[in-house]
């Protein structure tokens, strides 16, 4: 049983109206493919084998793989607790409208709140951080656009989708010191010896 419920804000509202308005069953079919990019599953998945690949690697990509795990299991655990916690119905559960144009329900009605999938996307934005210019506003590009793939769906509103984002960002910035840290020089010398 939830311990707070989250309303949404009236802007939440409006830009659900007007998905539901303007969206068409090609649309929804689209933005439903492209969120499973953003899924848990999917990204354990990478994590796991990029961690595996990783342990062939120099040791600064050992870490790297080490944080991008962490974070992955970090932002796979924390929506599931906080969405026990939090009550709120998903907007796709209150408009017939964009059900009407092809808007398919998703997950459990009351779980809006945050959005998981903006979650996983946040702390892979953030992580891109750690990547050549180039190649981090890619990997920004792809996680905003498969965030917003959420709030398309009707399946989060549109703050879920910020706040979840954020908990990324702010996750994956708390995990940073730890799982990317160099091993200290006492314990790479007890290494060698071994």
């Amino acid at each position: 049983m939830a311990l707070v419920t989250v309303k949404p804000t009236r802007i939440d509202v409006a830009i659900a109206n007007e998905i539901a308005d303007h969206t068409n069953v090609e649309l929804e079919e689209i933005a439903e493919a492209l969120t499973w990019g953003a899924d848990e599953h999917v990204l354990l998945a990478l994590a796991a084998s990029g961690w595996l690949y990783g342990r062939l690697q120099p040791a600064e990509e050992r870490r790297a793989a080490n944080h991008i795990l962490a974070v992955s299991l970090m932002t796979a655990i924390l929506p599931h607790l906080l969405k026990s916690a939090f009550d709120q119905v998903r907007p796709d559960r209150l408009t017939v409208r964009g059900h009407r144009r092809g808007v398919p329900f998703s997950g459990r009605s009351r779980d809006a709140f945050p959005s998981g999938h903006a979650m996983h996307m946040g702390a892979l934005a953030s992580a891109a951080g750690l990547l050549p210019p180039a190649r981090r506003r890619l990997v920004r590009s792809i996680a905003v656009s498969l965030s917003l793939t959420r709030v398309a769906l009707l399946a989060h509103w549109a703050s879920d989708v910020v706040v979840g984002f954020t908990l990324g960002i702010v996750i994956e910035r708390l995990l940073r010191p730890w799982s990317l840290a160099k091993p200290r020089l006492g314990a790479q010398s007890r290494r060698v010896r071994s």
